[in-house]
């Protein structure tokens, strides 16, 4: 099924050659000569219905950049290719912080149209194959607290401070005494025996809010890790504290 486009552009000649240049790559555009306005219902009331927006800049009610911003006011994810014959580099930066995600300046080449809309629907296409997925831990700083798939932890002040402690650096294995000095300092009464302890309990709590991971690995001998999954882009799934 041909990829469905959408041009606003109220020049008959620019939008006669984009739309010849277009369909000749197998894309199926809807030219419109629109008012701003018109255009973000038309976008708006089907936002599944185009691939991507051709947008020229100078149209009879205002400026393109206002679509722009508004679409992504609305949370539109839709590609913006915008079309102008204000090449400067103000203009075009502009254009890219408002929401557009190409910027091509008039007079253009149909070949580098054509080549400028085919990056942009594979990048659109790259960046919404692979969902993003919420983070498995969540910090909040400042209440000293930790969020674990969505469900805040019922910690200790100890148990939040091994936590907080194994977070920051998932993978390394921590000792005991260096446990014991992060968290504890200098209390006199603090043993190998009490950081096994909280351990112990605060594993039963991660336990309890994600029973199908076990996020705390004991190394015998040496003392404790954080083992975090990898996310669908291969990084840790924690949020940094």
């Amino acid at each position: 099924m041909p990829t469905p486009l959408l041009l606003v552009e109220d020049d008959p000649a620019i939008a006669h050659t984009v739309v010849y240049a277009l369909q000749r790559e197998g894309f199926d555009v809807d030219h419109v000569l629109l008012l701003l306005r018109e255009a973000l219902q038309r976008v708006l009331a089907s936002p599944r219905r185009y691939s991507a927006l051709v947008l020229d800049l100078g149209l009879p009610d205002g400026n393109g950049l206002d679509l722009c911003r508004t679409l992504r006011r609305h949370d539109s994810a839709l590609p913006i290719l915008i079309l102008s014959a204000r090449g400067e580099e103000m203009d075009r930066v502009l254009g890219l912080e408002l929401g557009a995600d190409d910027y091509l300046t008039k007079p253009f080449s149909p070949r580098e149209l054509c080549a400028r809309v085919r990056s942009l629907l594979r990048r659109s296409a790259l960046a919404t194959s692979v969902p993003s997925e919420p983070p498995l831990f969540e910090h909040d700083a400042a209440g000293g607290r930790l969020r674990l798939a969505g469900h805040w932890l019922k910690l200790t002040r100890r148990e939040y401070g091994v936590l907080h402690a194994l977070l920051r650096r998932p993978g390394k294995v921590w000792s005991r005494e260096q446990l014991l000095d992060a968290v504890w300092g200098d209390e006199a009464d603090s043993t190998d025996r009490t950081v096994d302890t909280h351990v112990k309990t605060l594993r039963a709590k991660l336990r309890d809010a994600r029973p199908d991971l076990e996020l705390i690995v004991t190394h015998r001998g040496l003392g404790y890790s954080l083992d975090l999954p990898a996310t669908n882009d291969g990084h840790d799934s924690r949020t940094v504290p």
